[in-house]
């Protein structure tokens, strides 16, 4: 599409890709549920010289989570799930838990859980889970990954089975902290609908919104339209130009065969299109994958008063708090536009994004493949851009 009105927004992520920030990026911009802007530029494979095209398949990561957290409301619909339920109603052994003191400095320094992990603590989260990722040099960090919580090798089953093992990082619903929480609500999805997570998605999601190239792996026939994973020269400075190849990461040939974790926290591949079509699916005007009401439940804060979303070593996002299975935007955040309050957003590892507004009635969605790339400069030059090509 040729209006002038996204020349700008263009020449943004245009920039983005020439300066050596981002291999190549395809976007999509919606008034409503109507596409009103597409956009492609760059590579799917800088080496081979592979223009990025939007079929073009990408890992989405922690994007998974709005598809989980919409499979686990299409449930709460059926009457078959409570958001309030305590997580033993599904998974035995996550009941009765321990939880790690505050000063801890050994695994087994731990309490009784003062509650029980519920579905919605395991939406915010806010259920004492934690993702052996982000924390370095913490007791969790050390146990998490000693215990192989995040192997691909692992199903969903063997992994809360593990996660049964360990202490919570705090008592369910007093703090915030990015887990395998969403994982875990893969796993209660799989429980309760007696079939495995990726059929139930298939099922009920893909196949019913026409998402034809979404799946926990890329089949043969179609991974020569798998793009190129690339990490920025210097992970610490996002602001550095300069990409390299990352084809062992997460692990080397990942995505490329069936195994047997079906990660609901970040296990999907996907296309802008096939986002396109989640999106719209969540917008009026049109049918939905869910019922309006429970679309507007699923935007409103869940967090109790003085939590928001918080990651180790950085600063409180003290106006972003968190929806059921996304993030909420509720007054002014640096580096995004003035009016970006009401819009529930994520993004995933690689680098890809989507928002929606529905205050404004816009939304968007971004795909690339940078390794942590989401948040860099890219993304708040991409929101700016495109809430004033949208006319805020």
């Amino acid at each position: 599409m040729a209006h002038p009105e996204f020349d700008a927004l263009h020449a943004a992520m245009r920039a983005q890709v020439d300066q050596q920030f981002l291999p190549g990026v395809s976007t999509a911009l919606l008034r409503g549920r109507e596409v009103v802007d597409r956009f492609c530029h760059g590579f799917a494979d800088k080496e081979a010289g592979i223009a990025l095209r939007e079929d073009h398949i990408h890992r989405i990561f922690s994007s998974t989570k709005l598809v989980t957290s919409c499979a686990v409301m299409q449930l709460v619909e059926d009457g078959r799930v409570s958001l309030d339920d305590p997580i033993e109603a599904y998974i035995p052994e996550l009941g009765g838990l321990q939880v790690l003191r505050p000063s801890a400095t050994r695994i087994d320094d731990t309490e009784p859980a003062r509650s029980s992990i519920t579905v919605r603590h395991l939406m915010t989260h806010t259920s004492g889970l934690s993702y052996g990722i982000f924390d370095p040099g913490t007791v969790q960090f050390a146990a998490y990954n000693a215990r192989g919580v995040g192997s691909p090798l692992k199903s969903l089953a063997e992994m809360t089975t593990v996660l049964a093992g360990l202490p919570l990082s705090f008592h369910p619903g007093t703090q915030w902290e990015y887990s395998v929480a969403t994982d875990v609500l893969g796993r209660v999805v799989e429980v309760v609908s007696g079939a495995s997570f990726g059929e139930v998605l298939k099922r009920r999601i893909f196949e019913p919104l026409g998402m034809v190239d979404t799946d926990f792996w890329v089949p043969e026939a179609k991974q020569e339209r798998l793009c190129t994973l690339y990490v920025g020269v210097n992970l610490m400075n996002p602001t550095e130009p300069g990409l390299l190849r990352a084809d062992d990461k997460p692990y080397p040939g990942a995505f490329t065969k069936k195994l047997p974790k079906e990660s609901g926290g970040g296990g999907l591949v996907s296309t802008l299109g096939d986002n396109v079509r989640l999106v719209q699916s969540l917008i009026p005007g049109g049918p939905t994958l869910l019922k309006p009401e429970t679309i507007a439940q699923m935007w409103q804060n869940q967090l109790p008063a003085g939590l928001c979303v918080q990651f180790p070593n950085l600063p409180r996002f003290e106006n972003r708090v968190f929806a059921l299975g996304s993030s909420l935007t509720i007054g002014p955040v640096p580096g995004n536009p003035a009016e970006v309050p009401g819009e529930v957003s994520w993004g995933g590892l690689a680098g890809t994004i989507w928002w929606i507004n529905p205050r404004l009635g816009i939304a968007a969605v971004l795909m690339t493949q940078r390794w942590f790339g989401f948040g860099n400069p890219y993304a708040f030059e991409f929101k700016q851009q495109a809430y004033r090509a949208l006319g805020f």
